[in-house]
């Protein structure tokens, strides 16, 4: 048994090209000109690819009675494909379909050699229980890694965004504004709170305007965050005002019972300006 297994393992082997080639081909039908295009200049390395991936099956066979080592190769494979082509961009759905051409085309070479060398019904579920194990681990770890990858993709992307949503505006060399608008959530409130310090910072200003009028809901979260930020700011040596302040704001804010007692605020930016103004600061 284990020589005709090893056998199979040999002519996967020898035909992995022919049989990447042949995954290659039907996964293209039906695809447009434009994708078929798209794909020419990276088809040599494609084909490469999925012969590797073919030779991976051949060396399990060989290889037989370390089935765990055959599993860490799928699933490192699984890994590092999974997280390439999710930064490639490729779509999960259309990765997918690659499984059932290597399934089908991987058994057809099987089959053939199978049959004519006379293998035992014993002999066939014993490559089978190596074969479709193996590539559904592999499937597994690559649906894993893909996740992962895109998952962080998007909350690099999410960070990158909220970023941007921090926008201090320098109006002099002493002044900045920071207008906030939409909604402030918990993650949104700590880059708040840290970007606004290292911005603030490095322009070396001595008085930060935030103008509120674009904050949608003032709650306690985001009342107790806007307040430290205002306390850190004081730490660097820099003067908050609030602008924007309308009525049902600052009737959150007493209810609230939060200090107002160092808190300088005004109803619109004009009017913020316009304190800094008669203060001989601009």
């Amino acid at each position: 048994m284990v020589e005709n297994i090893k056998h199979l393992g040999n002519i996967l082997l020898q035909q992995k090209r022919e049989i990447a080639w042949t995954v290659h081909e039907r996964r293209l039908e039906g695809e447009s000109l434009e994708t078929l295009k798209a794909i020419r200049h990276v088809e040599e390395e494609l084909l490469k690819l999925r012969a590797h991936f073919i030779s991976l099956f051949g060396q399990s066979l060989l290889n037989q009675m370390d089935f765990e080592g055959s599993l860490k190769m799928f699933a490192n494979w699984g890994i590092n494909t999974g997280a390439s082509l999710s930064a490639q961009g490729v779509p999960l759905d259309e990765a997918l379909k690659d499984v059932a051409f290597y399934r089908r085309a991987i058994w057809e070479v099987l089959k053939k050699e199978i049959k004519e060398k006379a293998f035992s019904i014993d002999e066939v579920f014993e490559v089978k229980d190596i074969i479709d194990p193996l590539l559904d681990y592999a499937l597994y770890n690559f649906s894993l890694s893909y996740v992962d990858s895109y998952t962080n993709t998007l909350n690099n992307s999410r960070r990158a965004f909220l970023e941007l949503s921090v926008p201090v505006v320098p109006i002099t060399k002493d002044i900045a504004i920071l207008p906030l608008i939409g909604d402030i959530d918990t993650e949104r409130a700590q880059l708040l709170m840290e970007e606004t310090l290292i911005k603030t910072r490095d322009m070396g200003i001595n008085h930060l305007i935030i103008d509120i009028s674009g904050v949608v809901i003032i709650d306690t979260m985001v009342a107790n965050e806007l307040f430290k930020l205002m306390d850190g700011l004081r730490l660097l040596g820099i003067a908050t005002i609030f602008s924007g302040v309308r009525p049902e704001i600052a009737q959150t804010m007493v209810n609230l019972g939060l200090n107002t007692k160092d808190l300088v605020t005004r109803a619109s930016l004009r009017q913020a300006l316009a304190l800094l103004e008669r203060e001989s600061i601009i």
